[in-house]
């Protein structure tokens, strides 16, 4: 009877550890700062495919964003600005700026108003109307948002998750 007692609580123990230990796991936090940005090449909302890798030989800001979402909203202005002042900068790294963004909607019409209210100028949009589920956000391990990397103009990620002021901070440490 004892020797059961024992056993009960040696795998009790056992399952304790197991359980704490994937606990402390943490996921792969996004695509590490250094390495090439893999390809997105999604519709737009006219329903026309747009690769990031037409965009070589220049800065981006791949901006993973919804119209659902309140701080990617919040986010925008920042964003909008940071292009408008930098698209047509020179760069030591690639020749101008723009953004690239991949929209984890799932409603094409909401999608659209929010770029249009937003006032997201740039012409590179697109989503796959997966939301979560995405092909890119899961290329990225996006597993919140606004998420955003900034490329270089070889596709290399230089940074990531940028807001506010450090996204102009970021882009400025490029500038020729």
């Amino acid at each position: 009877m004892e020797t059961i007692k024992k056993f009960k609580a040696s795998i009790i123990l056992g399952l304790i550890i197991i359980v704490t230990a994937g606990f402390m796991i943490k996921a792969p936090a996004g695509i590490a700062i250094g390495t090439k940005a893999p390809e997105l090449a999604y519709n737009n909302p006219n329903g026309e495919v747009m690769k990031l890798s037409d965009l070589k030989g220049k800065v981006v800001l791949i901006d993973f964003w919804a119209s659902w979402c309140r701080p990617c909203r919040h986010e925008n202005p920042v964003v909008v600005a940071a292009y408008e002042k930098y698209k047509d900068a020179k760069f030591t790294n690639g020749k101008g700026f723009t953004v690239f963004s991949y929209s984890l909607d799932k409603n094409p019409a909401a999608w659209k108003n929010a770029i249009a209210q937003d006032k997201l100028t740039w012409p590179y949009h697109v989503s796959d109307l997966k939301g979560w589920t995405s092909e890119g956000s899961q290329k990225y391990g996006v597993s919140s948002i606004p998420t955003n990397y900034l490329i270089d103009g070889k596709g290399n990620i230089l940074a990531k998750n940028l807001r506010g002021a450090a996204l102009d901070a970021a882009i400025a440490k490029y500038v020729k």
